[in-house]
């Protein structure tokens, strides 16, 4: 086994999260990565994160795109859906660890200005009034809820003896 970084699993689940049905720009990753762990990781961390996992072949680039390998979509599917991320991370940090690539497979190397223009994107998209449906859904908060108790009738009332 090998020691993996965590930034490496960030982006390979936000690889999954944003190429489901089609394959996922980098600033759709880059989103998917805040999403995830609440901050956007920096330009070179997030470089050497794709170029690791392409070169080990979880990671393909396709139509102008990114997707997960096969051997990454199986590696995804450890995790139960009802994880949380915290859990989720660790489940497949040693998925990761414990997986041994296949053959030789060509890393993808970006360049710093596609990785400055794709988080740049994504923190101006995310200031845009337009609907991001990478954000999280606002939890209710249940503090403010009035808590009372049910009302439940006696069994003796409404009875006739």
């Amino acid at each position: 086994m090998r020691a993996i970084p965590d930034v490496d699993v960030v982006i390979l689940m936000a690889t999954a999260l944003s190429s489901k049905r089609r394959p996922a720009e980098l600033v759709e990753i880059v989103a998917a990565a805040d999403l995830i762990q609440g901050f956007v990781p920096y330009a070179d961390k997030l470089g050497d994160a794709i170029e690791r996992l392409s070169a080990l072949g979880l990671i393909a680039a396709a139509e102008g795109g990114f997707t997960l390998t096969p051997d990454a979509q199986a590696i995804m599917a450890e995790p139960h859906k009802n994880a949380e991320t915290e859990e989720r991370i660790a489940i497949i940090q040693g998925g990761l660890a414990a997986y041994a690539p296949k053959g030789e497979h060509v890393p993808i190397r970006l360049t710093g200005e596609q990785l400055d223009a794709a988080i740049l994107a994504h923190k101006t998209s995310r200031k845009s009034a337009g609907k991001n449906l990478l954000m999280p859904k606002p939890k209710v908060d249940r503090h403010f809820k009035v808590e009372g108790r049910w009302r439940r009738a006696s069994a003796t009332r409404g009875r006739k003896s």
